[in-house]
């Protein structure tokens, strides 16, 4: 599918919703980045930039990149109203033709599945290269389907952190696997709805 389907795609997604005044961050970014000192983050996939403003409010600088201009837009507009457009810069980026430029301390990328084509493995390992030493890519995926996702295949399979750690086939002396599991909570989704949902989560660590 084209470029144009999917911007359309993932316009229309945003579109089809009310623009977040307080989007709240992600759990595992929560629970990995605390207690972490500040540094250059780079969201793959913002949408509503929840962890963005979550970022920014520690101190960190944050690039905010996405497939949708809508996406981008209100987070841009949303982190003028919060005090913090200092410390965030949003980029439309489709990731299928190049990875935003920069070094980073952090990279996240949160549910950064499509129905389009993506390959994946070279987005991550993209960002494994543009981590500095020390650094850490938190990759956080679906490991079931929520009542809420726009993908509702009952026989859908999502890969196992460590599958995703084997496709982007780092070198071992220069990245470490600091944490791959599979655990659940109870999330609550865009409409209100709660349930429970398994995340698969992938914590590298460049040490070079």
């Amino acid at each position: 599918m084209s470029t144009t389907d999917a911007v359309a795609f993932w316009d229309g997604v945003y579109a089809a919703r009310s623009a977040a005044g307080n989007p709240q961050p992600n759990a595992r970014l929560t629970e990995t980045v605390t207690g972490l000192p500040p540094g250059d983050a780079l969201d793959l996939g913002c949408g509503d930039g929840g962890d963005v403003l979550w970022l920014a409010r520690l101190g960190w600088q944050v690039t905010a990149a996405d497939i949708s201009a809508v996406a981008v837009e209100r987070l841009a507009a949303l982190a003028r109203s919060h005090g913090l457009g200092d410390h965030v810069t949003t980029v439309r980026a489709d990731l299928r033709k190049a990875f935003p430029p920069g070094g980073f301390d952090l990279i996240c990328a949160h549910y950064l599945q499509t129905p389009f084509d993506l390959d994946r493995a070279t987005v991550l390992r993209s960002a494994a290269h543009a981590l500095r030493p020390g650094g850490r890519l938190l990759v956080v995926d679906h490991g079931s389907v929520a009542p809420w996702s726009w993908n509702q295949d009952p026989d859908i399979r999502y890969p196992s952190p460590r599958e995703v750690a084997a496709g982007i086939d780092l070198a071992p002396e220069t990245w470490t696997v600091e944490r791959a599991d599979a655990p659940s909570r109870i999330a609550t989704g865009p409409d209100g709805r709660t349930a429970e949902v398994t995340d698969h989560v992938l914590l590298i660590r460049r040490t070079l």
